[in-house]
């Protein structure tokens, strides 16, 4: 992991710099999480840039500059929870011709199924796993749960899909 620090307190006084050079460790990571649990390239964009806004104005809140990139990531999933909730408000205007980039592509129509199945709570947490690299300690943090129910149901999804995506002979 890398040493947040100097730009940690920097950025608390006021350098918008060393808060660039901050997001720039991470901006891929929450992209890439946002929009694979979020599935629409304008959702995730949104998302992120309330998640960098909400970081840059609060970073005088982060305690431990060591673990900026787990607290921006936190506040990344409530983002993601709070963007997923809304999909289940009514809303006048459906875009049904959302897809994903051509910056990130899943390797088979069958895996971007599967995972399009997944419970919302699901793909933030694989996402985190797979594309982010967290571990199950990170996840627990970011997401409020106990480190053994996040690789519990790291494994379950896991298996789920396996078993989803083998041929059967």
């Amino acid at each position: 992991m890398n040493d947040f620090s100097a730009d940690v307190r920097l950025a608390r006084e006021g350098d918008t710099e060393a808060f660039a050079r901050l997001y720039s460790t991470v901006y891929e990571d929450l992209y890439h999480i946002a929009l694979y649990s979020l599935r629409s390239p304008d959702d995730a964009a949104d998302t992120v840039s309330d998640t960098v806004l909400d970081a840059f104005c609060s970073i005088k809140k982060l305690r431990s500059p060591e673990k900026f990139r787990s607290w921006i990531m936190s506040i990344l999933a409530v983002r993601i929870k709070r963007k997923q909730r809304s999909y289940f408000e009514p809303s006048e205007e459906l875009n049904e011709n959302s897809s994903l980039t051509d910056s990130f592509s899943f390797e088979s129509v069958e895996l971007r199924e599967a995972v399009a199945r997944l419970d919302p709570e699901s793909r933030l947490m694989l996402s985190m796993s797979v594309l982010g690299g967290y571990t199950s300690g990170e996840i627990s943090d970011i997401c409020g749960m106990k480190p053994g129910a996040v690789r519990s149901k790291l494994t379950r999804i896991k298996e789920r899909l396996r078993l989803e995506l083998t041929p059967e002979i």
